[in-house]
């Protein structure tokens, strides 16, 4: 076989050579730079070392949870109370001296509310074994109707099957009943079972303190770096810096909004309970205020836990069901109203990204998973929008 082409192009050289091929080889399996073939194994090299780094992400996000969770919310935490310090240091307060002060004065301000409000809380937690008590007699007496009601059936069907059977009766069998007694409450070994996570939720409350003291002590050194890392070119330390200040933006807003909605909500619920005649209004008022920052659950065990308390100590389901409807309107009215029409002036983001992404990060970290959810997108959107490459991203994050 001759392994020589003909010059196209011209000139003196009449033949260019072809290289040696397998006798089995045909010009078409031969590869031709910028084909087709090339670009389809490309995109797919790529889209694969994509899901890798997507799935490697996810691994460590989940493996890596104890040290992101306090991470994330002493930023979150930081971003919150950056205005309050910058203006303690426009009054010649030093701003280590200033973030002291400041954190000092919220968890004074969260002690004397535990302590004023203890005395209902106590009273609550005292009224819980009375509950459990009159939920197990309701329960019971809804159960014995119904089997008395079934044995009544029963006994029924068995005499019609005497009467149309033409055998002689059997004798009744002997029935033994047996009582179960079930084992008493013990607060004493509840708490021993529970030391390892609450002084592991501590813990991190500690971390999570002194990650925010040292954020706000150190204003915008660590801004400056996260800046000098991002290039040694202009336009990239400008990209930079927008994006700061978009995502210190974005989450300001976010969190002033998420306040506004949960003080209102936990007055509207604490207002709402004390017309109804509930007890401990004031304790509810402020766990709606708590639970409000936890999206989709919390509504939904402030409701359950109002409906159970209600039962108990009005012992009608109308008032059980008159709290249901209390809470219930309380949180649609928020939620359908008042929240997308704050949330939209506060950002761009897609609800149903939104729903899928606080979903996603619920199942990673659990409970501050669904805390961190929002913002965490927030994040990324500001990076999205003003990365060339992310730009997908972002326009699929966005209204």
């Amino acid at each position: 076989m001759n392994n020589t082409l003909p010059n196209q192009g011209g000139g003196s050289a009449g033949v260019i050579e072809a290289p040696n091929l397998p006798s089995n080889t045909t010009p078409a399996s031969v590869p031709v730079a910028g084909s087709p073939g090339q670009l389809v194994v490309a995109s797919s090299s790529n889209l694969g070392l994509t899901l890798l780094a997507v799935f490697g992400g996810v691994l460590m996000l989940h493996w890596a949870s104890a040290v992101f969770i306090p991470l994330m919310l002493g930023l979150i935490f930081s971003y919150a109370l950056a205005p309050a310090v910058a203006q303690l240091q426009r009054l010649r307060v030093p701003r280590t001296a200033a973030a002291a002060l400041l954190l000092s004065l919220l968890l004074g301000g969260a002690g004397w509310l535990a302590f004023s409000l203890s005395g209902e809380a106590t009273r609550f937690v005292e009224s819980l074994p009375e509950a459990a008590q009159k939920i197990r007699q309701a329960a019971s007496v809804q159960r014995n109707g119904a089997m008395e009601k079934v044995q009544q059936a029963a006994t029924r069907i068995e005499q019609a099957a005497k009467e149309g059977g033409s055998g002689p009766p059997t004798a009744e069998r002997g029935v033994t009943r047996v009582q179960i007694e079930r084992s008493r409450f013990n607060l004493k070994d509840y708490v021993w079972s529970s030391m390892p996570a609450m002084t592991a939720a501590v813990g991190q409350a500690t971390a999570v303190l002194f990650i925010t003291f040292f954020l706000l002590a150190s204003g915008d050194s660590f801004r400056r770096k996260i800046v000098h890392l991002a290039g040694p070119t202009l336009a990239r330390r400008k990209l930079t810096i927008k994006t700061l200040d978009e995502i210190t933006l974005q989450i300001q807003r976010y969190l002033v909004v998420q306040v506004l909605i949960s003080v209102l909500v936990g007055l509207a619920t604490g207002l709402a309970f004390l017309a109804i005649g509930l007890e401990n209004a004031a304790v509810w008022g402020v766990l709606a205020f708590g639970l409000n920052f936890v999206p989709y659950l919390g509504s939904i065990a402030l409701t359950a836990g109002g409906a159970l308390v209600g039962f108990v100590q009005f012992g009608s389901i109308d008032m059980a069901a008159l709290v249901v409807g209390a809470s219930l309107t309380v949180h649609v009215i928020s939620g359908n109203l008042l929240t997308p029409w704050l949330t939209s002036r506060a950002s761009r983001l897609n609800p149903i990204a939104v729903f899928v992404g606080v979903l996603a990060f619920g199942w990673l970290w659990g409970l501050a998973g669904l805390i961190l959810g929002m913002p965490i997108l927030l994040m990324v959107k500001a990076v999205c929008d003003r990365v060339d490459d992310l730009h997908p991203v972002g326009e699929l994050l966005g209204r």
